[in-house]
């Protein structure tokens, strides 16, 4: 029952949160607090008994059997990775709202928990209806958050966002259910289970016509070029927690879609796509780091820099190998740190000054030195300083990349020199310079310290001690790589060996195995880490492999 509290605890805390809004100001935070904290703590024994190579929990209930559909609910590795990562910056949502809601504090914290219990189902669904319903759960509150406690022009932000988001989703949609009904007429079974459905035979154009689904609702939450309009809009308008909710964890879902669903259900379409969707990749970041550069209001910078870092995770998860995998979620677990405590940064100053404006800044070192330090501490970290967690999954994504395309990889490695601009552009615009034309700006509080300097020691853990989120990633990257057909994506682009991959991908157990309603997974092709040529495979995979 864990996975179920995962969703029910936010749901009810929410509520709860609502409810008490109505006779206290100060009551809904401390519930929020709670609500977000025991999630922690139930997730965190989970990731202790992470078993490897198979799923740590899971539990199934019907909700609508006349339709195939269920509740079904499962988590491994890479699921919970991402639920630690859900329910850590839940918390630090909480904290930063702390004192800077006043306003129906009540109805805020039910949209901030309502949006971690989407966030939770989207990482442990494994029915595609409830998948989808957990995805839509994201977008109203995120909506409401931005329209209610937004800055200036938080309507058109809020409408923007919903549009983009709604439409993604239609998009969505109808790929689930053509790829239910596909299945239904070459089995005669109705269901959404995601094993089941891998198993589907489909042809060439319906493939690929249902992968574009899957790829564009996912390539707009990311967001991917150029589907990214949205983004700067709403992170410029949203509250402090709904950017760091935006980048933190509503794009991380686009990145989890990506590799859990979109590849392994549509393996031939996908890499037939890859040269394309790595090719999108690389302009999201060339351009994204163009945009950021060109910025004068702070909170906008940031958030195009995300679309720079987004576009990292694009390109390594159509590199498809077990490098660019375990970059992609370094990546995607690093970004929401750093990028997270920028914006938190941003909000502060914002708050203390009433402007986001770069030219009415400067010289604030000598006043803030603690937030001075702190934010060149995550500029750095933007930037991929070594030993810090981006610099690790970029790495690892670049390695990965040059096994698909050395060109791709050359132009990809052109964002880290635009990411040194930009964030050292922060740095100067804001603490050095001429003396502010701004009042004087107070420092850090202690809660803000405190908060920020726990993503400091996050991102510093993640950069130089990589192994422990590595080993729990791993043996779910192989087993995605192995039932999506072991021929990389990448192989389909350039005529060099793929990297040499797990050894444990051709003897591990099934990852569906404990599920006695489906027999197998479709079957690979090759091994993973076979060397390819005119004949098929020639190697074995490396027995010495550790991530």
């Amino acid at each position: 029952m864990m996975l179920p509290l995962l969703l029910a605890i936010p749901l009810v805390g929410g509520l709860a949160a609502w409810i008490a809004g109505l006779r206290s100001a100060t009551a809904p935070r401390w519930i929020a607090l709670v609500a977000t904290t025991i999630p922690l703590v139930i997730a965190l024994p989970l990731w202790a008994a992470h078993p490897g190579d198979s799923w740590i929990a899971a539990f199934e209930a019907p909700w609508i059997p006349a339709a195939g559909i269920e509740i079904y609910l499962a988590i491994d590795g890479l699921g919970i990775l991402m639920i630690l990562l859900t329910f850590f910056l839940g918390i630090v949502s909480v904290l930063v709202s702390w004192s800077s809601i006043k306003k129906r504090t009540g109805f805020y914290y039910f949209n901030l928990l309502l949006i971690l219990a989407g966030t939770a189902g989207v990482f442990t669904s494994l029915d595609l209806f409830l998948f989808f319903f957990c995805w839509e759960l994201m977008v109203l509150p995120m909506y409401f958050i931005i329209g209610i406690w937004g800055h200036e022009n938080r309507n058109y932000a809020a409408i923007k966002f919903f549009l983009f988001t709604q439409a993604s989703g239609l998009l969505l949609l109808i790929a689930i259910l053509g790829l239910h009904f596909a299945h239904a007429a070459e089995t005669g079974i109705h269901t959404f289970r995601y094993e089941a459905l891998l198993d589907t035979e489909l042809s060439p154009g319906l493939g690929m016509g249902l992968m574009l689904g899957f790829f564009v609702a996912f390539a707009v939450k990311l967001p991917a070029f150029p589907f990214h309009t949205w983004l700067a809009d709403a992170h410029t308008e949203a509250p402090t927690a709904g950017s760091v909710i935006l980048a933190g964890l509503l794009l991380k879902t686009a990145g989890y879609g990506l590799i859990r669903f979109t590849v392994p259900l549509f393996p031939e379409a996908a890499a037939t796509f890859a040269p394309l969707a790595m090719t999108l990749g690389v302009i999201g970041i060339l351009y994204g780091a163009k945009l950021a550069f060109a910025q004068h209001d702070l909170k906008r910078l940031i958030a195009y820099t995300s679309i720079s870092h987004m576009g990292f995770v694009l390109v390594g998860v159509f590199a498809w190998n077990t490098w660019a995998l375990q970059g992609v979620v370094l990546q995607m677990i690093a970004h929401g740190l750093s990028t997270g405590a920028l914006f938190i940064l941003a909000g502060g100053i914002q708050e203390r000054l009433h402007t986001r404006d770069m030219n009415r800044m400067g010289g604030f070192w000598r006043d803030a030195p603690r937030m001075a330090a702190l934010a060149l501490f995550f500029a750095m970290a933007s930037l991929g300083l070594p030993g810090l967690g981006n610099f690790a999954g970029e790495f690892l994504i670049l390695l990965g990349s040059f096994q698909a395309s050395v060109v791709t990889t050359v132009f990809a490695a052109l964002g880290i020199v635009g990411a040194t601009v930009y964030s050292l552009w922060i740095i100067q615009r804001v603490f050095h310079g001429p003396p502010p034309v701004s009042p004087r700006l107070p420092d850090l509080s202690l809660r803000e310290l405190v908060v920020l300097a726990t993503l400091a020691a996050g991102l510093l853990a993640l950069g130089l001690y990589p192994r422990p989120v590595m080993q729990t990633a791993q043996p779910v990257i192989s087993i995605i790589q192995n039932t999506a057909g072991s021929a990389s994506v990448a192989s389909h682009m350039l005529p060099m060996e793929p990297p040499r991959e797990a050894a444990t991908v051709a003897n591990a157990p099934s990852v569906f195995s404990q599920y006695p309603a489906i027999d197998s997974p479709r079957s690979p092709p090759f091994l993973l880490g076979a060397r390819m040529d005119a004949a098929g495979p020639t190697a074995t995979p490396d027995p010495s492999f550790e991530p």
